[in-house]
């Protein structure tokens, strides 16, 4: 969840469902609400992660037939993402 999903029926429905929304409320909200700033942040790094993985196009076009060949690649690009951000 992000900001676009930050209204009260839709946190209520999280909440309902035993989830733990880490969505930042809106700066025009007139009562917002306390959030886990470290549990966003996390979610953005991995939200960031898949939208770096999708810049393979075996990943997102999945190419591979076999679930092995195709967990292969997935950790041929997370080696290949992680050197590159060194």
């Amino acid at each position: 969840m992000d900001r676009a999903y930050e209204g009260n029926e839709t946190r209520q429905l999280a909440l309902e469902l035993g989830f733990i929304p880490a969505v930042p409320p809106l700066k025009t909200r007139v009562e917002p609400w306390e959030y886990d700033r470290a549990m966003d942040k996390r979610r953005n790094e991995v939200e960031r992660l898949f939208r770096r993985l999708k810049g393979f196009r075996r990943i997102f076009s999945r190419f591979e037939k076999l679930d092995v060949m195709f967990l292969g690649f997935i950790g041929f690009a997370l080696i290949a993402d992680g050197l590159r951000l060194c």
